[in-house]
This record gives C-alpha cells, sequence and structure tokens, in this order.
C-alpha cells in the first residue's frame, strides 16, 4: 500500500511539474514563435483541439490522483 502511494505521489508531482511545458507547446503550436513571420502554425478546428491538450492533461493529473485516494482509501477498509 505505501509503495502504490509514493509510486502514485511522484507521478502527480511529475505531471504537474510538466503541466507549465504542456502549455507553453499549446500556446507555441496555435501562436508561433517570435522568429516565425507568418503566424500561427494551426488554424480552425485543429487549434480549437490542440487548445484543449491542457486541459485533458490537468484532468489526467486530477483523476489519477482520485484514483489514488480511493484505492488507499479502499484498502485500508474505510469505503
Amino acid at each position: 500500500m505505501l509503495s502504490s502511494l509514493i509510486g502514485g505521489f511522484i507521478s502527480i508531482i511529475i505531471g504537474v511539474n510538466l503541466m507549465p511545458i504542456v502549455a507553453d507547446q499549446v500556446y507555441t503550436s496555435n501562436h508561433g514563435t517570435i522568429n516565425q513571420t507568418s503566424g500561427n502554425n494551426v488554424t480552425g478546428a485543429a487549434s480549437t483541439v490542440i487548445s484543449l491538450t491542457t486541459l485533458f492533461f490537468a484532468l489526467g493529473i486530477l483523476s489519477m490522483g482520485v484514483a489514488l485516494s480511493v484505492s488507499s482509501l479502499r484498502q485500508s477498509g474505510l469505503i
């Protein structure tokens, strides 16, 4: 039980630390870089889908935390 808790917390910490990197990459893919003169790399519906990447990454980290807490409560007999 303790090893799964430690592994889960390490995964959550890594995911939270990767969140700004994912957000920067999504922003760069939608708006281009400073040296790029053409503007957006992606337009239209693809831009909307790529913008949702950060949201789904955050939801994945959130669901990992909820699953970790539910499984540890189940193993301890509280649920």
